[in-house]
């Protein structure tokens, strides 16, 4: 075994990008880079609460001010239907052409993920139906720091609209022709130039100009992703995003394409997460001189790979695809659909060489934002499902609720909510004589906050 396939790769020369990799018995090592403690910013967080609070209470006064201070605004709030048909024909024709390609694709995607209504009967005369309703009005954060991303606005607008979402109400500090063009086609029924934490405190609570939403959805910084978390218990979000992630589980696949991948996401973000996993120590070595030569001279790659990324040397594929379960990461890659049915957790799954993760950020179909931080645990990313509410609709008839009674009466009873077993033998023995039992009988919840036992 040599040294370099175990330690950090070759240098090319003096400057050479030389990327961390670790043995998987290397369990400390292992610890930090799957789980890295939580880093709270409390001095950010007390900067987003005085954001939040000062929309919240002064409306659009508040939020024109941060959006000159932060945002730069000069123009109007609002960004008009005059301005978004200039920009598109600024637009050049192969963008608009891929903005139509990935808005049909996701579109397609989209159309299967609804929840379906449905009608069952548990037991003759009772009768329970789902109900799968749209949200009336959602709203979509779309970046605008570093790069355009029109493709953030189709990912999250598009779905909404699919779902039957009536009105969709996007956001983003700089929208650029792209993602007003994207706009267009994403059916969005307004576009305001704000961004940050004061946008998602508007789209919360609304003001004179925005209008409060239902949901919010969408990738932001960290200002954006603390907004909210603030606002979430008075207004729903898709789930609290931070860096980008990939875990590449491989034993065989290419060196060039692996390092490839492990750039691409890198490139998002200094704190980016960027990991192969693999029982090949060739391989290991070959990615990483490959990730020496690919590096690019400019952006936050380099910072990201340095901080965050590594190659682990396992000593399996099995033991590979447990630490990627460990870690729960937004992307993975892996080499078979053997591997790819016990990745289970993941925002997403690519399987086989040509899957490239990129693609999935674009023109798939299939949604670009997903869960970060190990949220995959539990859910994986935005689907038009996350756009409805699914209720249900309870019918009883007589015969039902007396097929029903005993068990909920007795149940009803066990936990002592006498109140809850008299409200059904009502209507079960012609009234009075369970009101009569129920009188001065105290529930044990009732007791329990009296201080009896």
């Amino acid at each position: 075994m040599s040294r370099g396939a175990f330690s950090e790769a070759e240098s090319l020369s003096e400057e050479s990008f030389r990327v961390r990799t670790i043995r998987s018995t290397d369990t400390a090592a292992i610890a930090r880079l799957l789980e890295p403690p939580v880093r709270r910013d409390h001095a950010l967080s007390r900067r987003v609460a005085r954001i939040v609070s000062s929309v919240r209470r002064d409306g659009d006064r508040a939020l024109l001010a941060y959006a000159r201070r932060f945002d730069r605004l000069t123009d109007a709030m609002e960004v008009s239907d005059a301005e978004i048909g200039t920009a598109e024909r600024s637009v050049p024709p192969d963008v608009r052409q891929a903005i139509a390609t990935a808005a049909r694709h996701i579109r397609r995607v989209a159309g299967r993920q609804i929840p379906k209504g449905w009608f069952v009967e548990p037991v003759t005369g009772v009768r329970i139906e789902q109900r799968v309703l749209p949200l009336d009005r959602v709203g979509c954060y779309v970046p605008g720091g570093r790069y355009p991303l029109p493709s953030s606005l189709l990912m999250t607008a598009i779905p909404a609209r699919v779902a039957g979402v009536r009105e969709v109400v996007a956001v983003c500090p700089r929208p650029d022709p792209t993602v007003m063009y994207a706009a267009r086609i994403a059916q969005v029924n307004r576009l305001f130039r704000l961004g940050g934490a004061h946008a998602v405190a508007a789209l919360a609570y609304g003001t004179a100009t925005v209008p409060r939403v239902d949901k919010i959805v969408g990738p932001g910084n960290a200002y954006v992703a603390a907004a909210k978390a603030l606002v979430s218990p008075d207004c729903a979000i898709d789930f609290h995003a931070g860096p980008s992630e990939i875990v590449i589980v491989s034993a065989t696949g290419r060196p060039a394409w692996i390092a490839a991948d492990l750039l691409a996401q890198a490139e998002h973000d200094p704190d980016a997460r960027a990991i192969l996993l693999t029982p090949s120590r060739r391989l290991a070595a070959a990615v990483a001189r490959e990730l020496a030569i690919q590096m690019p001279s400019a952006g936050p790659a380099r910072r990201a790979m340095s901080a965050n990324g590594a190659i682990v040397i396992t000593r399996t594929i099995a033991e590979a695809v447990e630490l990627s379960e460990r870690m729960a990461p937004e992307h993975v890659v892996c080499d078979t659909d053997a591997s790819a049915a016990r990745l289970t957790r993941a925002g997403t799954v690519f399987v086989g060489q040509f899957s490239a993760q990129a693609a999935g950020d674009y023109a798939t179909g299939s949604n670009h934002v997903l869960p970060t931080g190990g949220a995959a645990r539990a859910r994986g990313g935005l689907t038009a499902a996350d756009f409805v509410r699914v209720s249900t609709v309870q019918r009883l008839t007589r015969r039902g609720l007396r097929r029903i009674a005993p068990a909920a009466i007795s149940l009803a009873r066990a936990e002592g909510l006498s109140a809850h077993g008299d409200s059904i033998e009502i209507r079960t023995s012609g009234g009075r004589r369970s009101r009569a039992l129920g009188a001065g009988r105290p529930s044990a919840a009732r007791t329990q906050r009296k201080g009896r036992p």
